[in-house]
């Protein structure tokens, strides 16, 4: 991966991820839970304190930096494996992450926390509905990360 590459990846997963934040917290006005990963991450860090050292910028400074390492990820690894053109490979991407985060970084990140969602957020008053919830940011996310990895020239590939 060249510089280039590299620097326009990393600017298509910081939107794709402001992207996916914007939607997370406007769930709420479609009757969906919001889901504010900053704040899940900054209460994770903070659990085994007394205190509460870290703010909730780094808990968003670390969702940005996941955010811009999934798009890493997929240029690296994914784009050239998965058919489609940006719209399939979006949704495609967006149902793999979301799945790896109901199944596994969910239940583990709640628990850093000191509170169990459960595999797919069963141990919580909603499960179906932050299954879906969470099935909608991260779709928008694939979306909108192919899109604008079309857009910056990265992976341009033949139509499908």
């Amino acid at each position: 991966m060249s510089s280039s590459v590299f620097l326009r990846t990393v600017v298509c997963g910081f939107i794709a991820t402001f992207v996916m934040a914007m939607v997370a917290f406007l769930q709420g006005a479609i009757g969906m839970p919001v889901i504010d990963v900053g704040h899940i991450l900054t209460e994770s860090f903070n659990h085994v304190y007394e205190s509460e050292p870290y703010h909730i910028i780094f808990g968003n400074l670390a969702f940005n930096i996941i955010g811009i390492g999934l798009a890493i990820i997929w240029v690296v690894y994914l784009q050239k494996r998965i058919p489609g053109n940006w719209l399939i490979q979006g949704i495609i991407y967006g149902v793999i992450i979301s799945v790896i985060a109901g199944l596994i970084v969910s239940p583990v990140v709640s628990i850093a926390a000191g509170e169990s969602f459960g595999i797919f957020y069963s141990e919580t008053w909603v499960p179906g509905k932050l299954i879906l919830a969470g099935l909608l940011m991260h779709v928008i996310y694939g979306l909108v990360l192919t899109q604008s990895l079309k857009v910056a020239g990265v992976g341009i590939q033949s139509p499908s």
